[in-house]
């Protein structure tokens, strides 16, 4: 089957997953917090970035090229950290990597993974990204840094904008809990979906094999928290500066909105920031991430990437025309690889770049950089 007629945009995949997937995972993949009104105000504050497209340009080859961290890439996206990737589908960890390496994108590995750097150190390619929740023992964040740094990651990323655990109410009421606990509720959504069934009983069900060696067994969390929670603490100024000394790397904060937060990352020597709402999972009292994109893009000289609500090229060009250097996306990967198994990431990286060329011809832009001309105000 040529998966271009099938599946010819994200949201094919995404009907797709959402009928092959237990209703408990189909909500830890697609929920927000609280009313979901920030997840809503990133699709509208992304539908509301418009171009004037430019005619009369003669043939076109778009060049998609880009550099970041001194990195040069030929797509200007990559994949974004997602917690429990495995409860998706199996080796999604894996998957992700091994395309992403094969396209030659960033690929980031959540410290709540269901697989370790360990894991992927063969899979990742020459672009790893590990992103770290904040551990409070010093001992147990040298070790993390350390085991990231052996396994070939090359890129630390601190996600800053986790302080407590959210509610996700859509996630609590469909029965999931952390580490997830196969009840007769959920063996039931089990049932009727044994595409998922039979792939995850073959591989077992997923954990945090990140966290393993240091929990021993400690739970008593609530059903939104993991484990992660019992050893993590809420960064400050000074945690940053810590990571800086200790990390030879590139380094780069997520969650950032406001830019005086950029500017003082920049002052203490991080090396990238990333513009996030955590596509509204975490709260649900803040603007679009788009909306926040251009203060911070003037506020600092360091790249920017963008993540939160991107659902396709169209979205990604939108972002790079606002100031983004980069463009990360989490849920579109993970709905191809619910949907199609393991050929659902090249699949969404292939859909990614065609959406971006053709949108690129039709705004008569044959560069990255020629976007922001092509705005309207």
């Amino acid at each position: 089957m040529d998966l271009h007629s099938g599946y010819p945009g994200i949201d094919d995949l995404k009907w797709r997953a959402r009928r092959r997937l237990p209703r408990f995972v189909w909500e830890y993949l697609d929920s927000g917090t609280g009313q979901e009104q920030t997840k809503a105000r990133n699709r509208e504050a992304l539908d509301r970035v418009m171009f004037l497209p430019s005619v009369l340009q003669g043939a076109q080859a778009p060049d998609l090229s880009t550099e970041l961290f001194g990195n040069q890439h030929s797509l200007p996206f990559g994949v974004a950290p997602v917690g429990m990737s495995g409860l998706i589908w199996p080796d999604a960890e894996g998957h992700l990597a091994r395309a992403a390496a094969g396209a030659g994108i960033p690929f980031a590995l959540s410290t709540v993974a269901s697989q370790s750097p360990e894991d992927l150190a063969p899979h990742i390619g020459s672009d790893g990204w590990f992103q770290l929740y904040p551990p409070k023992k010093e001992d147990i964040r040298r070790d993390l840094l350390d085991r990231a740094r052996q396994s070939g990651f090359s890129t630390l990323v601190l996600t800053v904008d986790v302080p407590v655990a959210s509610r996700r109410e859509r996630q609590t009421r469909s029965g999931l809990t952390q580490p997830p606990k196969l009840t007769p509720r959920l063996l039931w959504q089990v049932a009727r979906r044994p595409s998922w069934a039979m792939a995850t009983a073959r591989r077992g069900m997923p954990h945090m094999r990140t966290l393993d060696k240091y929990v021993q067994g400690q739970s008593n969390l609530p059903p939104t928290a993991h484990i992660g929670y019992l050893l993590r603490t809420s960064p400050d100024m000074d945690y940053v500066k810590w990571l800086r000394d200790n990390w030879t790397g590139p380094f780069v904060i997520k969650g950032v909105l406001r830019p005086e937060d950029a500017q003082a990352l920049e002052h203490v020597g991080v090396d990238g920031i990333w513009v996030s709402n955590h596509a509204g999972r975490q709260f649900d009292g803040a603007p679009g991430a788009i909306e926040c994109l251009p203060a911070v893009r003037e506020a600092t000289r360091l790249p920017v990437i963008f993540d939160s609500g991107v659902e396709g090229g169209l979205d990604i060009l939108r972002a790079m025309a606002l100031g983004a250097d980069f463009v990360m996306l989490g849920r579109a990967f993970h709905f191809g690889l619910a949907a199609l198994g393991a050929t659902g990431a090249s699949h969404v990286i292939d859909l990614l770049k065609k959406d971006i060329e053709a949108n690129m011809g039709q705004l008569g832009a044959t560069r990255l950089s020629e976007l922001a001309s092509k705005l309207i105000a």
